[in-house]
């Protein structure tokens, strides 16, 4: 008999079955999640807890002339299954295959492109005002999880939204909660007689004929939140201004269905609050989310990873070198914005929860909440992915730099991330970061650099941010003892060997490039610099290879906007400018290699790096072209 998944090619088809088919269909839907992610790694307990959801959606909403806003993205493979790419879930996050985010140019159902949170309120909002300005009379939902939830972006979407007459449903998908005695069968059935038409329209009927009445309308409002109260949780989200539904099961398919379709024939702003469980159906992910948020190949039946690594990852350096700073340093605060088990902080909460502090997906608040600390004596370590920095880029201006507080930022996911892609992509930090003032800017390239410039960043006396890629590095031996490095000094590698009267090139290394500018060096007997600071530069050394080369190349995992190199450009141009009427020195060759201006697809890290000519071949080639 044909699985009921492989007949459903699009939502249209999904519409034709019947409710009980509609559960056969959410079995056979979490059975190819967990099979097809087995195979290809990706995100898999939060789609196990939208299965349910994700159906009922398509179900009563006609999309996609309805808009469904996904926040986040994570969660969208069930709404990708179902909209005609259940074949291309094989090619998920690899090159050429579809990405593990909505993307506007991969499916006219993925209405928004996303990939960081708390963005699907704002969206929607402006959909449901587009839609309203034409007369069009379409339904626009954002579905938003309750972490994304606790960003100021998502208030901030609630309280404007309120304040408007469009037609908006905001749908929280509450998964950080068990489903409670009062998600059961009367909860359920309240929510459907809240969301029904009828109750509605006694509700917004009495009040219009109470208006006139003023402490008549007053009571009536407190007796009905009074109501609400004792059998629903709080009604927050009607101030403001919404008509909160709920709490509803999430994994109820027919209360789902009847609830929708209620609120489908409602006006203005609706808020239904639905609980779910992360990893639903799949007990290893149900035992442990954290581990299936975002995970490798592994085997279906037992969830045990099938390849692993004896190499330490960059982010497991940063999470050795703070549970043993902490122990040398009482004062040691750790910050993340909702990233413990990405930013490897576990160790460290464990051993000091006093001391650690998830702020939720609150970057900005992160960085300010860690100057306040900074301010009366604290000293702060933020954990932070490239990415989500770009988030509070004002805070760590205002905030932080414009005082000088004395603040290390460990940033993780720095250049390009593989499957992840664009959205995740750390491509211009060490662009946006340097043009500040008053901070000190590292790029190690191996594992135990790594933890000497988070000891150095540490220590130094102002703002200091130490940039490290994603996945584990050179295998370096780690050294547990920890020195500091002195603040913007660079490390030959590589000298010239030979002679070379016509062209003596440096290769200037920064970060992870390290590798393959020394084997491009040995190709080409260049000189090879590990340059470690972007900011404050090597001004001695740099002055001293511009003197005794013809060609200095720059290699970064950043784009080339703006970047390391162009930082090098602008000292070798004052260099130049400063022995101009002193010496006669010819004018330096130079050359940026670094990251295209434009968005990287996501691949295969190594794969990614050599189509941007950032491998050894790549680099020498680009030399090649530019000396003969």
């Amino acid at each position: 008999m044909t699985p009921l998944l492989d007949t459903i090619d699009s939502p249209l088809q999904l519409r034709q079955l019947t409710r009980k088919q509609l559960m056969l269909l959410a079995q056979e839907l979490r059975a190819f999640l967990v099979d097809s992610v087995s195979k290809t790694g990706g995100h898999l307990a939060s789609n196990l807890g939208v299965v349910e959801l994700t159906i009922a959606l398509h179900y009563v909403f006609n999309t996609p002339d309805d808009r469904l806003v996904w926040d986040v993205g994570h969660q969208t493979y069930p709404h990708k299954i179902l909209t005609g790419r259940r074949e291309a879930m094989q090619s998920l996050r690899k090159p050429k295959g579809i990405a593990g985010f909505p993307r506007r140019t991969e499916s006219e159902y993925d209405t928004f492109g996303t990939g960081h949170s708390s963005t699907s309120i704002s969206a929607a909002l402006g959909m449901a005002v587009a839609a309203q300005k034409a007369g069009i009379g379409r339904r626009v939902v954002a579905i938003i999880g309750d972490g994304a939830m606790s960003a100021g972006m998502a208030f901030e979407a609630l309280n404007n939204a309120g304040s408007m007459d469009a037609d908006l449903l905001v749908i929280l998908n509450d998964n950080d909660m068990s489903i409670s005695n009062n998600v059961g069968a009367l909860s359920n059935y309240l929510t459907k007689l809240l969301s029904s038409r009828f109750y509605n329209r006694v509700r917004t009927s009495g009040k219009k004929v109470l208006s006139s009445m003023p402490p008549m309308i007053k009571l009536v409002k407190r007796a009905e939140e009074h109501v609400k109260g004792m059998v629903l949780p709080s009604t927050m989200f009607e101030e403001f201004g919404f008509n909160y539904i709920g709490p509803i099961d999430g994994h109820h398919i027919d209360s789902l269905i009847d609830t929708l379709e209620n609120i489908k024939e409602l006006k203005g702003p609706q808020f239904l609050h639905i609980v779910t469980q992360k990893g639903k159906g799949f007990n290893p992910a149900e035992d442990d989310p954290n581990k299936f948020h975002g995970i490798g190949k592994f085997d279906p039946c037992s969830g045990d990873m099938l390849a692993n690594t004896t190499k330490k990852t960059y982010t497991q350096v940063f999470g050795d070198w703070l549970v043993d700073m902490a122990d040398k340093d009482e004062y040691l605060v750790g910050i993340t914005p909702a990233m413990c088990d990405g930013s490897s902080l576990n160790a460290f909460s464990a051993k000091y929860p006093s001391r650690y502090f998830d702020v939720g997906i609150a970057e900005q608040h992160a960085l300010t909440f860690a100057a306040g600390m900074a301010c009366d004596g604290l000293k702060p370590v933020v954990a932070i992915y490239s990415t989500f920095l770009q988030r509070a880029y004002d805070q760590l201006i205002h905030d932080i730099a414009l005082q000088n507080l004395p603040i290390l930022l460990a940033i993780d996911r720095a250049g390009l991330v593989g499957a992840d892609g664009p959205t995740h992509a750390g491509s211009f930090d060490l662009s946006y970061l340097r043009c500040i003032p008053n901070i000190v800017i590292m790029a190690p390239s191996d594992e135990n650099e790594c933890r000497q410039m988070l000891y150095t960043g540490f220590q130094y006396k102002g703002v200091a941010a130490v940039r490290y890629p994603r996945g584990s590095g050179t295998g370096a031996t780690i050294q547990k003892e920890m020195q500091a490095i002195e603040i913007g000094t660079a490390d030959i590698k590589r000298n010239i060997i030979a002679i070379q009267p016509k062209q003596k090139i440096a290769i200037l290394s920064f970060g992870s490039m390290l590798d393959a500018c020394l084997a491009a060096g040995e190709k080409l007997d260049a000189t090879v610099v590990n340059m470690r600071f972007v900011k404050p530069l090597d001004q001695y050394l740099l002055e001293k290879l511009s003197q005794d080369h013809t060609l200095i190349v720059t290699v970064e995992e950043n784009c080339v906007m703006g970047g390391a190199g162009s930082a090098v450009m602008e000292a070798l141009q004052a260099i130049q400018n400063k022995n101009r009427t002193t010496t006669n020195l010819q004018p330096i060759k130079t050359l940026s290699l670094g990251l295209p201006d434009k968005f990287i697809e996501h691949g295969i890290h190594e794969t990614m790096l050599a189509e941007c000519g950032l491998d050894a071949e790549g680099i020498v080639s680009a030399i090649a072209k530019l000396i003969t």
